[in-house]
């Protein structure tokens, strides 16, 4: 998509995570064709926006990467409302809770009350998350073996454009297809529909796990708005508390993966548009 030609779209709320910043698995650009296109009245920056433990590793800062820091600061600049959630990877800013950076506030996590009045507790995930949580080690060992698969997907997708095939996700489709990893997903959707029950929410949205998904646990709403370095969705809310995942490097007009009424009940792929709330 081009931001030049594309009429802008705006939402209420737009949930953004798992940018990577930092790693040239990043597609920033991609994500900053995003922001030229989208507007929203608030935009939260989910967690693992940059990637603090690659940076430590070596240096990677290309412009681009420097364009959507920019374009995100310019953006709380002129009226937007920017709420930071930091994640396991940019963990650093979890010290600033409560702190306003160039106008954005960071914050460990937020309550968001969608035009429906649903409340949607907002939190990476990483908590939530028993290899992170207690063996670091081993989540930096995987974090290893995922770039190098993004790298792996980079490379193959380059082939696949030259021959005109459409961008393909190497990761993802491993995911989906190996049953630990699969059954890691379901856990970690089942534990975080938990919190938000435990937090006395309506739902949660989340990241870090860069699989997009929204669906309902036993009356309580699951959103995850995926990544910027796979898939490249986003998590939006339209000004009906209706909400729905955009996935960017999709054709136009094909980017509603699938989507939830603004009562919290979930939607099939091939269902109509969100309707306006009563």
């Amino acid at each position: 998509m081009n931001a030049n030609t594309e009429i802008k779209r705006r939402y209420r709320t737009i949930w953004i995570s798992d940018i990577h910043l930092g790693t040239r698995g990043s597609k920033a650009e991609d994500l900053l064709d995003f922001l030229k296109s989208c507007e929203s009245d608030t935009l939260y920056l989910v967690g693992d926006i940059i990637d603090g433990w690659r940076l430590r590793k070596s240096w990677y800062w290309p412009q681009s990467h420097n364009d959507v820091v920019q374009k995100l600061l310019r953006k709380a600049r002129k009226g937007t409302r920017v709420v930071f959630v930091p994640g396991n990877h940019d963990e650093f800013a979890r010290d600033y809770h409560g702190m306003l950076f160039g106008d954005i506030r960071v914050a460990t996590s937020a309550i968001h009350q969608t035009a429906a009045g649903k409340r949607l507790l907002i939190i990476h995930g990483d908590a939530f998350d028993g290899v992170v949580k207690h063996a670091k080690w081993l989540a930096h060992l995987g974090d290893g073996a995922y770039t190098l698969a993004l790298s792996l997907n980079h490379w193959l997708n380059v082939v696949r454009r030259a021959l005109g095939f459409p961008y393909w996700s190497l990761s993802a489709y491993l995911k989906h297809k190996v049953k630990n990893a699969v059954q890691y997903i379901a856990n970690f959707e089942e534990t975080m529909a938990e919190e938000a029950r435990r937090s006395q929410a309506d739902g949660v949205v989340c990241g870090h796990i860069h699989h997009a998904q929204i669906r309902q646990f036993d009356g309580v709403l699951y959103c995850n708005d995926g990544d910027w370095v796979e898939s490249c969705t986003a998590l939006v809310e339209n000004f009906d508390g209706s909400l729905e995942i955009l996935h960017w490097l999709r054709e136009p007009g094909l980017y509603l993966h699938n989507a939830a009424l603004s009562d919290g009940a979930a939607r099939p792929l091939d269902a109509a548009p969100p309707v306006a709330a009563p």
